[in-house]
């Protein structure tokens, strides 16, 4: 019997093997129908078509020679068509199903054939067992072959997968500029598995607002573009314009859901090659992704993928591989969009609390720089000021929070209004430092644990052009650099300068350091942005800013050109921390415009300071000032014999304005008040305040000066 079924299985193959190929169509026709996604590209159908051909043959074979089915190696087309599905993404399982529908649609045909060729029963079942078990033998054999051929693909995508993401992550992301992020993205992409990516954003991420919702026809920025070749169809829109996506179009509909889409351009069943979406070449292209930036709960913008020289189509593995890189680069947007927001807010902060202009003032004269740092680390809390102060004298600020960003810019906006109120009652600078210090101590106190520790330095001098005098302190700030008068010889240098404890410590005193400085002396301010550097050390920094501005002094450069003079030796093109510079070449005042007068502690020393005073004025040529700066002098003076201590020194002080001072010895300061109507004093300071145009009182260890000032006319 074993040998009958063996020759009708040979004679069954013979017969049969003149229809191997309309049985090949045969089996096509029916897995397309029932596997319509396998087939969904050409290429692949044309190469399984041949390949169900060699299974038919193969089997055929088998059965004519009596051979083991494990015997009969997988047809190489097989082979390379489950290569081929597995680089389509066409899932394994799919891949058996057709394999034993195949087969399956192949034993039927077998077993009808067979039951034509022979009338007995007994032959016929006894064939259909072995025909049966050949046909499971020879499935489960080439199955392994091709599931081993399908996995090596896999897992090569899968690697290939990862390395792409692992380098995205390295190449996205680099800056925290958006335009060069989304550039980054499309680059990545076209490198890879893209021949065109484009990139659009809405138009409130690019301003570093927070993204609205889009709506149905979104408006967006083309961002960035990239072609794999230079033959590749160009953009219909150009970098950096604007275009609105249509109602209900492929993108907006993207936009809206949040969801990416494929799309496969290619006509189907006689219709149209539908039309590629808005912002994309109107031919050629085959395939898009549409992939919605979002981050952190907000859409972004839409990233587009599309295939025209490649002709393997997207598939869901395309899909996932683009949807993870679109993911982290859309991570990166936000995180550009958001330091972009804080750093544009932080600056503006910043350079609306610094000096605007020229502050008016003859004791200096002054310029300045603020240079943001160019590490993408934000803001920081640099600031200076120019100040001026009573009697022609000026205060000259430098100072740093420590800390970056928005908080350091506004903590740094609170400490420069400290200083000025501060200034503006006449503080020397240690006790100026002390108040300073204990106002960082009351904002570390409000400030949340989270916030981390707030810590600021700071550098006050005070310049009086009629003495020539520096009076200044540090607060853990470095020390001003001095430079002598063009026509004088010699280096610039550091004033010996006891430096104190950072803001914010509490409880360490200051100290102050004063000396003379020649007329044209130049001084300069600055924070340590100016003197770090990755190329040389700090001291070498301090001796080429000493070298530098002694060169800019003996040329009698103006002070801007000086600023400009350091900023380009000491800094390279983008410095790493913000910088604040303040160059200031000191003037002096005329001799002849300072007269000065001590008064014994006497009443009838009043009358002398009055004539005093008209004197002086008729030698100066201000006449008009007269009669005021009489009742004004008789007033500081009266109230300085009665209520103060000896000495009495009035000195006048002519510059821009009439500065009138009294000294004397009693640190006590007075005040205005309400007079009663039979009262026989207490309007004096009223009356000088009526008389002049700012008044008030400065303190020093011998005492305090009441001081009044009138401008000229």
């Amino acid at each position: 019997m074993e040998k009958d079924v063996s020759a009708f299985l040979s004679r069954l193959a013979r017969d049969v093997r003149p229809s191997s190929q309309q049985w090949a169509e045969l089996l096509m026709r029916r897995m397309r129908g029932e596997l319509p996604q396998l087939w969904q590209h050409e290429d692949l159908a044309r190469r399984a078509m041949g390949e169900t051909a060699d299974h038919v043959t193969a089997v055929l074979d088998v059965l004519e020679h009596g051979r083991a089915a494990t015997e009969a190696p997988p047809p190489p087309a097989a082979v390379e068509l489950a290569r081929a599905f597995a680089e389509g993404g066409v899932p394994l399982s799919t891949l058996l199903r057709a394999y034993r529908l195949g087969h399956l649609t192949l034993l039927q045909l077998l077993t009808q054939e067979a039951a034509r060729l022979s009338d007995d029963q007994r032959l016929i079942h006894a064939a259909t067992l072995r025909l049966i078990a050949t046909a499971f033998e020879y499935v489960d054999h080439n199955s392994e072959r091709v599931v081993t051929a399908y996995q090596e693909v896999r897992d090569r995508r899968m690697q290939r997968r990862l390395m792409l993401t692992d380098e995205a992550s390295r190449r996205i992301g680099t800056t925290l500029d958006t335009a060069r992020t989304a550039q980054e993205l499309a680059e990545v992409g076209v490198d890879h598995f893209a021949d065109l990516v484009t990139v659009d954003l809405l138009d409130s991420v690019l301003h570093g607002g927070r993204p609205q919702p889009p709506t149905d026809r979104p408006t967006v920025r083309r961002i960035a573009q990239r072609s794999a070749l230079d033959a590749s169809p160009d953009s219909p829109v150009g970098t950096g314009r604007t275009h609105t996506y249509p109602a209900r179009s492929a993108p907006a509909e993207a936009l809206a859901t949040g969801r990416p889409l494929l799309l496969r351009l290619t006509a189907t069943d006689g219709a149209p090659t539908p039309s590629a979406p808005p912002g994309l070449p109107d031919f050629g292209i085959h395939s898009v992704l549409l992939l919605p930036l979002h981050a952190r709960g907000a859409i972004l913008g839409l990233a587009q993928f599309a295939r025209d020289r490649t002709a393997a189509p997207f598939d869901d593995d395309d899909l996932l591989l683009a949807q993870e890189i679109a993911a982290r680069a859309a991570v990166y947007i936000d995180n550009a969009r958001r330091y972009t927001h804080e750093h544009t807010t932080a600056l503006t902060l910043q350079r609306s609390l610094l000096p605007q202009g020229t502050v008016e003032q003859s004791a200096v004269d002054a310029a300045s720089r603020y240079l943001p740092s160019g590490s993408g680390a934000g803001v920081g809390g640099d600031w200076y000021d120019v100040i001026p102060l009573s009697g022609g004298r000026v205060a000259l600020v430098m100072g740093d929070v420590v800390g970056r960003g928005l908080k350091a810019a506004a903590t740094m906006g609170r400490l420069r209004t400290a200083v000025r109120a501060f200034a503006d009652i006449d503080l020397m600078p240690d006790e100026l430092l002390t108040h300073l210090d204990d106002v960082v101590i009351r904002l570390q106190r409000e400030e949340a644990p989270e916030d981390g520790e707030l810590n600021a330095t700071c550098l006050y001098a005070v310049y009086d052009p009629a003495t020539r005098l520096c009076t200044l302190a540090s607060a853990g700030h470095v020390p001003p650099i001095v430079a002598p008068p063009p026509a004088a010889s010699g280096a610039a240098g550091f004033p010996d300068l006891p430096i104190g404890p950072p803001l914010g410590l509490g409880g360490l005193p200051f100290e102050t350091a004063q000396w003379e400085l020649p007329e044209g002396s130049l001084l300069a301010l600055c924070t340590d942005g100016l003197l770090q550097s990755r190329e040389r050390d700090v001291d070498v920094s301090l001796a080429l800013l000493g070298d530098t501005l002694a060169q800019a002094s003996r040329s009698a450069m103006a002070p801007d050109e000086v600023c400009e003079r350091l900023l380009t030796t000491l800094l390279p093109e983008r410095p790493a921390d913000d910088v604040a510079l303040l160059v200031a070449r000191t003037r002096a005042l005329d001799p002849g415009h300072v007269a000065t007068l001590d008064l014994p502690s006497d009443p009838a020393a009043v009358s002398g300071a009055r004539r005093f005073t008209a004197e002086t004025l008729g030698a100066w040529g201000v006449d008009e000032l007269a009669f005021t700066s009489e009742l004004i002098v008789s007033e500081l003076v009266t109230n300085a014999i009665r209520y103060g201590r000896p000495p009495v020194r009035l000195r006048l002080v002519l510059d821009s304005a009439l500065t009138c001072e009294v000294f004397d010895a009693n640190s006590t300061a007075p005040h205005m008040r309400r007079a009663r109507t039979f009262d026989e004093g207490g309007r004096g300071l009223l009356l000088v305040a009526q008389l002049a145009e700012r008044w008030g009182t400065r303190h020093s260890r011998e005492g305090k000066v009441i001081w009044a000032e009138q401008a000229r006319q």
